[in-house]
């Protein structure tokens, strides 16, 4: 398993892949290697993909000569075709360019073995399976992206819905509230009415509470609506840290539809990582994943991952930078320059306690080797 991995890395020397074709689905690939594989067949019947120049005699028989090539021509074509079939099965994003080289090698090596007759392969059809493993690796790859894809958008499903589900409870809970507090409001109007002295001056204190209660809830109702009118474009564009984990100068920047967007922060501060999260803004926007993907654009070129956009974590970033921006928008969000980072400052602190500590002796040996010196 250890040299296979070690291979693996090795591999990745031979430097970045560059595509071949340009199919837009894994579908269009399949169809594409099918094509592929058909017309390596009809090079293989029409007598292209092995061929030899010089006409042979067998006992003086030209068909004897010719049966003979046919034979040298089927051997050299099934080890190649043998080879060929071993670097597509072994074919992976880091190996690629050294199983093109494996199928040239090949087909040098091959027709080495041809060389006495002048059999050999021709170029046509080793042009034929470099392109056959390159679309190989390109569909595999493709459908890696489409299932990348499908990932993101079920987890965006779940937090839409997430979202959504959370709005109408807030909108729920408001309403309930309102509905409260106006019947006790009206209660204690009621009451007042007809009260004088000590409990007229309590039931005016409780009116007043009441009506502050009540306006709370509208407020409330009002948000929860509000935000369901908006649709799933409005929400929070948040900026991040985990200086923990990820090191000073790196900030995922994402956006969440969520109505109470710590909610989601608290999720990402799951086991994934060893520290929590720190949040340094969050801005609110009625075209959230306009926001988000104008801050992306932003620092595009300072990606942490550069295969993958769907990981919005950024290095080299200046939060002045993204303040100056979302002012430049006309948003107002307040930020937090530095992080809070508890766990990992105090994690930082314990560490040091313990170089700092002198080590105490074992107090087990040095009472059994007293007690034994006290014996002699």
């Amino acid at each position: 398993m250890t040299a296979r991995i070690e291979e693996n890395l090795e591999d990745i020397s031979f430097g970045l892949y560059k595509p071949h074709f340009n199919f837009q689905t894994s579908a269009d690939y399949k169809a594409g290697l099918d094509a592929l594989r058909n017309g390596e067949r009809e090079v293989v019947h029409a007598g292209r993909a092995a061929v030899c120049p010089k006409t042979w005699t067998v006992g003086g028989s030209k068909s004897e000569g010719a049966r003979m090539v046919k034979l040298y021509e089927k051997v050299l074509l099934r080890a190649f075709n043998g080879e060929c079939e071993a670097a597509l099965a072994n074919v992976s994003w880091n190996n690629v360019t050294k199983m093109e080289e494996r199928i040239r090698k090949s087909f040098e090596a091959v027709n080495k073995l041809g060389v006495v007759v002048e059999v050999s392969i021709t170029k046509e059809f080793l042009k034929l399976k470099l392109d056959e493993i390159r679309m190989a690796h390109e569909y595999e790859e493709k459908r890696h992206e489409e299932r990348e894809e499908q990932r993101r958008i079920r987890e965006q499903n779940r937090e839409d819905e997430k979202a959504r589900r959370e709005i109408e409870e807030a909108q729920e809970e408001a309403e309930a509230e309102e509905a409260r507090f106006q019947r006790a409001l009206e209660k204690a109007r009621e009451e007042a009415a007809k009260a004088t002295g000590a409990q007229l001056q309590k039931l005016t204190e409780q009116i007043s509470s009441f009506e502050s209660k009540l306006d709370e809830a509208r407020q409330r109702k009002e948000k929860a609506k509000s935000r369901a009118e908006l649709g799933l474009k409005s929400g929070v564009v948040y900026v991040i840290s985990n200086i923990g984990s990820f090191g000073e100068g790196v900030y995922k920047i994402g956006m969440t539809r969520r109505y109470e967007p710590e909610e989601r922060i608290a999720e990402l501060s799951g086991a994934s990582v060893p520290f929590p999260y720190d949040v340094h803004a969050m801005l609110w926007s009625d075209n959230a994943p306009e926001l988000e993907n104008a801050l992306h654009q932003l620092f595009e070129e300072r990606r942490l991952n550069l295969v993958n956009p769907r990981r919005e974590f950024y290095r080299d970033v200046e939060l002045a930078e993204v303040e100056e921006f979302v002012k430049s928008k006309g948003l107002s969000a307040q930020f937090i320059k530095l992080p809070e980072a508890r766990e990992y400052r105090q994690t930082i602190a314990r560490r040091e306690q313990r170089v700092a500590r002198p080590k105490e002796p074992d107090k087990f040996a040095q009472n059994l080797f007293g007690t034994a010196a006290t014996h002699r």
